[in-house]
C-alpha cells in the first residue's frame, strides 16, 4: 500500500508529556514547549481526553493554555501530551548504526570499551584495531614492519654498555722478546660483568656490536734506546698491530705506552685481553700505577 507523506513508523514511539500542579479558580497554565496552536496538544483530565479549539475544553498558543473552566486542586488530575515531540523510539538493531549515523567527533573517551592502563591501539594485518601491551618502563615503541602492530622493546644500543676498566695491584715482570699479557687484576668498574679478573684476565662482552678498546701499559727502568709494545689482542692474536714508545737517550726511568682502537665483538665467543712487549734485554717490571686497560661498547 502506498502512503502520502512519511511512511508510518514500525514501533510505538512515546511523546513527551507534561503534568500540571493545579491552581484553584484558575483557567491560565503555561506549557513547558511552545505550540502552534492547541491541536499540538492531547490535554486529559481526570483520565478524559478533552476537545480543543474555541468554545470546547481549552485552546493554546506559544506556551498558553486555557481551559475553559476552573479545576479543584486536590480532586482534579490534568496532564497534556505533546502531539509533535516524540521522547525516543524503539532501539536500533544489533550492528544496524553506521558511520554515516554518527557524526564527526561524537565518540568521546568516555564512550570507549575500557581497556588496560598503559596500552595503545593500533591495528592488526587485517586493518582492525588492536590494543598493542604496555611495555615497562625505559622501553620504547618499535615498529614491527607491516603487517603487525608496534611492540614495547627494550632498545640493544640504549647504553654504552658492557663496559669495563682494569688496573694492577702488583707490578709483574715481563719478560724480554716476548708478548706478555698484562695480568690486570682490579676493577674500577665492569657493568655488565664481562670481565674475568681472577684467571683469565679477558673482556668477554655478552652484546654483540662495536667497542672502543684502550690499553696503557708502564714498565719499569728500561735502557736507553730501547722500546715496548702495546697491544690490543682478540681471541689470541694481535688486533692491527700495536702501539710504540722508544725510551730516548738519558732516561734511566720507567715509561709507558698506550694504545686505543675500536673493535667489533659477536657478544658471545669473541674476547679481548692487554699485551705489552719490550726489547730490554732482561724481565723489566710493569708499573702498576701507570697500567691500565678498558673498553665499552658504541650506541649505534
Amino acid at each position: 500500500m502506498a502512503y502520502l507523506g512519511n511512511a508510518p513508523a514500525r514501533s510505538f514511539i512515546s511523546f513527551e508529556r507534561q503534568v500540571f500542579t493545579i491552581v484553584n479558580s484558575q483557567t491560565a497554565y503555561a506549557l513547558s514547549h511552545s505550540v502552534a496552536n492547541e491541536n499540538d496538544i492531547r490535554l486529559v483530565v481526570n483520565n478524559v481526553v478533552q476537545e480543543p479549539g474555541s468554545g470546547k475544553a481549552y485552546t493554546a498558543t506559544g506556551t498558553a493554555l486555557t481551559l475553559s473552566a476552573a479545576l479543584t486542586n486536590g480532586t482534579d488530575e490534568m496532564y497534556c501530551v505533546f502531539l509533535g515531540r516524540a521522547t525516543a523510539t524503539s532501539a536500533p538493531g544489533a550492528g544496524s548504526i553506521g558511520t554515516a549515523q554518527l557524526a564527526s567527533d561524537s565518540v568521546t573517551l568516555a564512550k570507549m570499551a575500557s581497556g588496560t592502563d598503559g596500552n595503545i591501539i593500533s591495528y592488526d594485518a587485517s586493518g582492525n584495531p588492536v590494543a598493542v601491551a604496555t611495555g615497562n618502563d625505559g622501553q620504547v615503541l618499535t615498529s614491527a614492519g607491516a603487517g603487525a602492530p608496534p611492540v614495547f622493546e627494550t632498545p640493544a644500543s640504549a647504553a654504552n654498555t658492557p663496559a669495563f676498566q682494569v688496573y694492577l695491584s702488583n707490578e709483574p715482570a715481563i719478560a724480554t722478546g716476548t708478548w706478555t699479557k698484562v695480568p690486570f687484576n682490579l676493577e674500577r668498574y665492569d657493568v655488565g660483568g664481562c670481565y674475568d679478573n681472577s684467571s683469565n684476565y679477558r673482556f668477554t662482552p655478552t652484546t654483540a656490536g662495536k667497542y672502543v678498546f684502550y690499553v696503557q701499559v708502564g714498565i719499569n727502568a728500561i735502557a736507553d734506546g730501547k722500546y715496548m709494545y702495546v697491544a690490543l689482542y682478540k681471541n689470541g692474536s694481535t688486533l692491527w698491530g700495536s702501539a710504540n714508545a722508544i725510551n730516548y737517550a738519558g732516561n734511566t726511568g720507567g715509561f709507558a705506552s698506550r694504545y686505543t682502537i675500536t673493535a667489533e665483538a659477536n657478544g658471545s665467543s669473541d674476547y679481548f685481553e692487554g699485551y705489552a712487549y719490550h726489547n730490554h734485554g732482561s724481565s723489566r717490571d710493569f708499573t702498576a700505577g701507570w697500567s691500565f686497560f678498558g673498553g665499552y661498547k658504541l650506541i649505534e
